[in-house]
């Protein structure tokens, strides 16, 4: 059982996340704090590490993840060490982790870095005084998202640090300021309005940008390759009209959804939550493309003070238009619901930034930002007078307070107050993917279950077969990049080694499923249930292959000898990589680019010309044998295979002359799994249950001929006619004319 519990945490690609120790020696004291020559001791919780030159503190050390959300493109956190001084000044900046698949699709390292070391000398704590803006990092074309949510996180985490007054001066301040008016949203006020009077009061907000416009921002912006392509037409022609408002404040929703549309609005929200209508017309979308490809809307984003979010596709719906009298026909609405993590205050300012793109070159693009700010009107609100504040008795400097004589910010209830688990975040905002997985988990269950009854119909479940196939290819993995990987087991046992961490793991909700769906199949049938139906790439291969059977490609069958001694290069290869992982972790990914999963399958061939030719030979390869990378590459088949000898069921049947004489089922099996005395080698087998059609068929397995010999003799046996003793008479013709003759039975004596 003990096993069982180890493979479902099969499932991480990295140690766990959060831990500042794990990345501390990934980078010299003076690359994130100018002149610190050491660290000293880890304080509080998330933690931070002082900076020291010799005794002398100059900052402090501390991992942005554990401050703020880092989730880019891959599901996983983009882990970056932060250096910051005592005033709130970020010092320096190590990327020291990613997994993200953009950043491995061309485009350097180096190019990322740039961008985002511009926040270094970056006066946070002004920001969070409300004298400065918050710093935004420079785009970076082709990887967009993640630059942007690097530089968020980097903001934010330095903000929520200062504000939770761990770095001294800072906290002190915010907690000496004196109280505000408190605001709220009356829900008392709720009437229906029209357009231009919404639109008049600010109710709905504004930005205009012609081509002339977006022009000479170009120019101004220094760029001069942007410069040299500028947007043709009409200067005077609208680039973009662009509308917004917030519907969750009644009087706004029920003139622009109607009363029917908002109120079907605020029950999907949760108390609280926000929701926004973003409108426009012109030659530019504000939705673009990327929410098609990735689901995220990579044009508009939403600023509220130094924190930022991003729309995605779930967070999305499309309307046909506006139901307030005399709204403008716009070619694209949008409702999006502001994600619960983001708590939106909408009595406070907030603005919708929008990215304006122009290519430049073939892969090369420009941006610009321009932001539409809002602010709701205060009729919509009630504003309650701030407390008084009571007279504090002087002091005297000689007798500080308790909190100025043991300064003490671990920050735990600060962050545990305002931030929920980020793994708890995914699984809510991946709700879709997670159930579609689950139905199909489900859907396979039922075929495993009831396979006797599939496999009597083999056109059925041949067609079955290959739509289950089409669907883990094209949906959980070309669209969900739910590939699983060995890389998987290595850091699963690296984890075990050196701190084992569940949240982590569970900040993958499809990986995590489909783990644990295999660690329950490992005990029923074997390593078959990845291998044979839940391996996008083995898919890939099988789809190809009844494609090459379809337009006469060659087969090539092994010879037994042969895939005998091919078949256990794939273990050795596992065997190498284990142990490599147990020296270098890092080394052995890399190493483990022997699968090609990640070029085939999470980038689609866009990478580099070595990896693309190598998943292309594997695949070519299988053209002619079938699934070879299967049978003697995969070291994660191999991985499944060690522990699926552990099965406690065996669902596969097999006849007392399967093997001797019969060969057929060997000879067809589309692995070789079968061994020519018979048995089955479930540690190669992908369960396709071909074995099983011919099983039950009673035209093509040996066994099942006989059977059927013999029913169809008992049955002309019993038949009515033979019952009665009475045969068909004989005719005998003389001259054309026929003469009878007595019918001959058992019971007429043979004539002498």
């Amino acid at each position: 059982m003990l096993a069982v519990f180890g493979w479902i945490a099969l499932f991480g690609e990295a140690r766990a996340a959060g831990r500042l120790n794990d990345y501390l020696g990934k980078a010299d004291p003076a690359e994130l704090v100018a002149g610190a020559n050491r660290l000293g001791p880890l304080q509080g919780d998330p933690a931070i590490a002082p900076a020291y030159k010799d005794d002398q503190l100059l900052g402090y050390v501390y991992l942005n993840s554990d401050f703020a959300n880092a989730t880019g493109y891959s599901g996983k956190p983009i882990q970056i060490l932060v250096g910051i001084d005592s005033k709130g000044v970020i010092t320096g900046l190590k990327l020291v982790e990613h997994k993200e698949p953009i950043v491995l699709v061309g485009i350097p390292v180096a190019r990322i870095l740039e961008a985002v070391n511009k926040l270094i000398g970056a006066d946070i704590g002004s920001v969070v005084r409300g004298a400065a803006p918050a710093p935004q990092v420079d785009i970076v074309s082709g990887a967009t998202v993640t630059v942007l949510v690097i530089g968020d996180s980097i903001v934010r985490s330095a903000t929520k640090l200062i504000k939770s007054g761990r770095l001294g001066n800072q906290g002190s301040a915010i907690a000496s300021a004196a109280p505000q008016a408190t605001k709220a949203i009356d829900p008392g006020k709720s009437e229906i309005r029209d357009w231009p009077s919404l639109v008049g009061d600010g109710s709905v907000r504004r930005l205009t940008l012609t081509v002339a416009d977006v022009n000479k921002a170009f120019e101004k912006s220094g760029n001069a390759a942007a410069a040299a392509h500028p947007e043709e037409g009409d200067p005077d022609d609208t680039f973009i009209d662009l509308y917004v408002a917030d519907v969750a404040v009644p009087t706004i929703g029920r003139s622009l959804l109607g009363d029917d549309g908002y109120n079907r609005l605020i029950g999907r929200l949760k108390p609280g939550q926000q929701a926004l209508i973003v409108a426009g017309s012109g030659r530019y979308s504000f939705k673009g493309a990327a929410y098609v490809r990735g689901g995220i809307f990579d044009r508009i984003e939403l600023i509220q003070d130094t924190n930022s979010v991003r729309f995605r596709d779930r967070d999305h719906t499309r309307l046909g238009n506006l139901e307030a009298e005399g709204a403008p026909d716009f070619p694209e609405i949008a409702l999006f619901t502001v994600p619960p993590e983001f708590a939106l205050n909408p009595t406070e300012p907030w603005t919708l930034q929008l990215l304006v793109q122009r290519v430049v070159a073939t892969r090369e693009k420009a941006w610009l930002t321009f932001t539409l700010g809002y602010t709701l009107p205060d009729a919509y609100m009630k504003i309650a007078p701030a407390p008084a504040v009571e007279p504090q008795p002087a002091k005297s400097p000689a007798a500080p307070s308790a909190a100025q004589a043991t300064p003490k910010h671990d920050g735990a209830a600060y962050f545990a107050a305002e931030d929920e688990p980020l793994w708890m975040k995914i699984w809510r905002g991946n709700v879709v993917k997670i159930g579609t997985t689950v139905v199909a988990l489900g859907a396979l269950t039922l075929i495993f279950f009831f396979q006797n009854v599939l496999v009597r119909r083999p056109v059925v479940y041949t067609w079955v077969r290959r739509g289950y196939l089409l669907y883990i290819l094209v949906w959980l993995g070309w669209y969900a990049n739910a590939q699983l990987s060995v890389v998987n087991v290595l850091t699963f046992a690296n984890s075990l080694l050196t701190g084992f961490s569940w949240e982590y793991f569970l900040s993958a909700p499809l990986i995590f499923l489909l783990w644990a769906a295999i660690a329950a199949g490992l005990l029923f049938w074997g390593r078959g249930p990845f291998c044979g139906w839940l391996c996008p790439f083995g898919a890939l291969q099988e789809l190809l292959s009844n494609i090459a059977k379809a337009v006469k490609i060659p087969q090539y069958r092994v010879p037994w000898g042969l895939h005998e001694r091919l078949w256990p290069i794939k273990y050795i290869i596992f065997l190498g990589l284990f142990g490599m992982s147990l020296y270098s972790t890092a080394f052995a990914e890399q190493l483990a680019e022997v699968e090609p999963f990640k070029t085939a399958i999470v980038l689609k061939f866009a990478r580099e010309w070595p990896y693309v030719v190598y998943a292309l030979t594997m695949l070519s390869a299988g053209l002619f044998v079938e699934r070879f990378y299967c049978r003697y590459v995969c070291p994660l088949g191999a991985a499944l295979a060690i522990p699926g000898r552990i099965r406690m069921f065996e669902w596969l049947r097999r006849w007392p002359e399967c093997g001797s004489p019969c060969q057929r089922c060997a000879n067809e099996c589309p692995v070789q799994a079968i061994h020519p005395e018979g048995h089955i080698n479930v540690n190669e087998c992908i369960y396709c249950m071909h074995c099983q059609e011919l099983y039950f068929d009673d035209h093509r397995c040996p066994h099942m001929i006989q059977v059927r010999l013999k029913r169809e003799k008992r049955d002309a046996l019993s038949s009515p006619s033979m019952r009665s003793g009475k045969g068909p008479s004989t005719v005998i013709t003389v001259g054309g004319k026929p003469i009878g003759l007595p019918r001959v039975d058992a019971t007429t004596p043979p004539a002498t």
